[in-house]
Parts: C-alpha cells; sequence; structure tokens
C-alpha cells in the first residue's frame, strides 16, 4: 500500500498539548508490520478509549486564515481539490494547528459525480449547482471508465499527506454515500427537502435504483483507490439520509452502505469503516447493526444517551457537538462537551461535532475543544 506507515517521513511540529497515545504492537490491520496502533484505529477496533481520540468534520476550511489564504490561492474550488500540493497543505493545516487525531483527506463529495462526467461547478453564496438528473439515459451516460483518470489528483494528494504526516495520525479518505451524492444530481444542487429526489423514488424506483446502483459501484472503486494510495479509514457521509422514509431509508441508506462496506472489507481485512446517516434518529442503531460500520456518527439533534443505548456497543460512536456551541465557546462550549464526554465514557468514543465546522468559528475555540476533550 503506497505510503502507508513510512515511519522515515518528516514529523510535523505539533503544540505542547497533543495527547499521541499508542501502544506498541506486532502488526496493523492490513498484514503489515508496523510499529504502534494508533489511538484513533483502537477506538474503532472497539476499544474504550478515554481520554477520546478527537477530530473534526470539516477542520480543514474557512474558518483558518491559512486556509483562506490557500483558496485565494487557487481560485476555483474544484482547481483547489484537484491540485495535489494545495489540497495536501490543506489537509496538514489543521493537524500543525490542533493536533488532532485523525487527519482527513480534503476534497469534496460531490467529486465522484465529477469524475463520473456529471457537470458540477461551485457558485460563490450558493454552493454545488449539476445538471438535474431525470432519465435511464442520464444515469446511462455516468461513465465508470472515466473515473480512474480524474481523480489521479486526489490520489496524488492522498499519497502526499501520507508521505508528510505523522505516522501516528491516520488518515481518512472519504466519499459520499450513494443516496445523499444521487440527492444533488437529482436536485441538481442543494434542496430544502429533496422533493424531487424523494418523488423520483417513489414514482420511478427502476430509475432512481439504476442511479444508486452506478454510485454504489463507483463508490466501491473510488474508496479502495484511496485505501491503496495510503488512507487508513474511510468515511461515508450520508448527510440527507433522515429526509426517507424508514423503507427508503433501509432501501437506499442502508443496503448501499452495507455493499460498500463489505466490498471494501473483503478486499482489506482490517479496514475500518466510519457511516454518517446525519438525521437517521431512532434508526441509528439500525443503521449501525445492519451495515457493517466501524463507527456511526451522530448528528446533532441525537442525544447520546440514546445513541449508546441504540448502537451496539461493538460499534464506535462519533460525534456530536454542535458546531454553534463551538462558536460560542466558553462556558456553553465546556456544558455540551462535558455533557457528551459524560454520556459516552466507557464504551467505544470518537469526539466530533455533530456537523462540519461552520466559518465563523474562532480557531481559539477549537484549541480549547481540544484541551477539553484531553482533559477528561
Amino acid at each position: 500500500m503506497l505510503g502507508y506507515h513510512d515511519f522515515h517521513t518528516p514529523m510535523l511540529h505539533y503544540p505542547k498539548f497533543l495527547y499521541l497515545s499508542f501502544l506498541i504492537g506486532e502488526g496493523d490491520e492490513f498484514g503489515i508490520g508496523a510499529t504502534m496502533t494508533k489511538l484513533f484505529l483502537r477506538a474503532l477496533d472497539g476499544e474504550a478509549v478515554w481520554p477520546p481520540p478527537v477530530w473534526l468534520m470539516r477542520q480543514a476550511g474557512r474558518y483558518l486564515p491559512e486556509y483562506r489564504a490557500i483558496r485565494a490561492q487557487a481560485g476555483d474550488f474544484i482547481a483547489l481539490c484537484t491540485s495535489p500540493k494545495l489540497a495536501a497543505e490543506v489537509t496538514l493545516q489543521p493537524i500543525r494547528r490542533f493536533g488532532f487525531d485523525a487527519a482527513i483527506l480534503f476534497s469534496d463529495i460531490l467529486m465522484l459525480p465529477w469524475a463520473l462526467g456529471w457537470g458540477l461547478k461551485f457558485q460563490e453564496g450558493e454552493g454545488p449547482v449539476l445538471p438535474k438528473l431525470r432519465s435511464t439515459a442520464d444515469v446511462a451516460s455516468l461513465n465508470p471508465s472515466r473515473v480512474a483518470g480524474a481523480i489521479t489528483p486526489i490520489l496524488e494528494t492522498v499519497r502526499l499527506i501520507r508521505e508528510q504526516l505523522d505516522p501516528a495520525i491516520p488518515l481518512i479518505g472519504f466519499a459520499g454515500a450513494p443516496f445523499t451524492v444521487a440527492c444533488y444530481m437529482v436536485e441538481g444542487g442543494g434542496s430544502k427537502d429533496f422533493a424531487a429526489t424523494r418523488g423520483m423514488a417513489y414514482a420511478d424506483p427502476m430509475l432512481f435504483e439504476a442511479l444508486i446502483e452506478r454510485l454504489t459501484e463507483a463508490s466501491i472503486d473510488y474508496l479502495s483507490a484511496q485505501v491503496d494510495a495510503g488512507a487508513e479509514v474511510v468515511m461515508l457521509f450520508d448527510s440527507w439520509a433522515g429526509v426517507l422514509s424508514p423503507a427508503l431509508f433501509r432501501e437506499h441508506v442502508i443496503e448501499p452502505t452495507r455493499r460498500i462496506t463489505a466490498a471494501l472489507k473483503a478486499k482489506y481485512p482490517g479496514l475500518k469503516v466510519i457511516g454518517f446517516p446525519r438525521l437517521a434518529g431512532m434508526l441509528l442503531g439500525v443503521y449501525a447493526a445492519a451495515t457493517g460500520v466501524d463507527a456511526v456518527g451522530m448528528d446533532t439533534s441525537v442525544d447520546p444517551l440514546l445513541a449508546a443505548a441504540l448502537v451496539p456497543d461493538t460499534v464506535a460512536v462519533q460525534g456530536n457537538l454542535d458546531p454553534l456551541a463551538l462558536v460560542a465557546g466558553g462556558a456553553a462550549l465546556k456544558q455540551e462537551a462535558r455533557s457528551i464526554l459524560d454520556a459516552l465514557a466507557g464504551r467505544p468514543f470518537i469526539f466530533n461535532l455533530g456537523h462540519g465546522i461552520v466559518p465563523q468559528t474562532p480557531p481559539e475555540h477549537v484549541a480549547d475543544l481540544v484541551q477539553l476533550v484531553r482533559a477528561a
């Protein structure tokens, strides 16, 4: 596996409060000789590590002045995602500043439909804009044979990150889950209720299933390529899973995730997979048990005590601080973070947000949060 466990690469300089907890071991998750078991991977392996590992969704982003400088240099957002040196630098920035227990590839969940040949652009103040998928011919136009070439710069980013990243810090690769990616393709962008997507799932189930099938197979290939390039964990972001009825949730969220997870684990025994079915509610436990994931992300609305009861104790939970509590900082941040820590002590747990960091977040509040978690 390219770049995996390269212990001769330069070490990054971390803040003094960096918590590097690891065990000496005789082998890693993929059967390659290793000298340590990483804190984050121990939690994903079902160990109740305490204090828990911590990383944050969108930890590389607009709240950091160093990110804004790179973003201005890159210009177009897709250009940034496909510029290996710049994307690798952006990925590493929050690791240098805060010493998180995991890094996550800087990219976007819509780079997969882009790689399949579906139009994509990002409009300032509007977000992603795509053609609206409406027909069998549209699905047939999605070209899996062009993916390998299109994602070449993204895979080079993975390799560059792994070369520069401290070997004690795992690298997370990711993709959008098929249903959420389908939402953006059918709607042509974001939506309040994804009515066109839900309507297609009911009114033309064969067309919608064909789209989900194409995205599921492409996701397996895309994530496999990231693992081959050096990612040690993969995550599936299903940001709009909660807009579906329970029956459609099982069909279009659970089943594709189960297939992707099973295919990856068959190819890479020991690979860890995190699923994030945002707004899943009471179906969170069903998702965790049925998909085969090693950890399940909780969104902000989830009661951690309920999640602990619903999710099997062999599956780690990840989350779920409100990003706006992080913006507020101070007493509100401490209270919210401590309530989550108290609720999930004694079980496999990874501290994170319930959604991504928002741009107005003061970086010093992020540093405060990391110190608070590590003092738990």
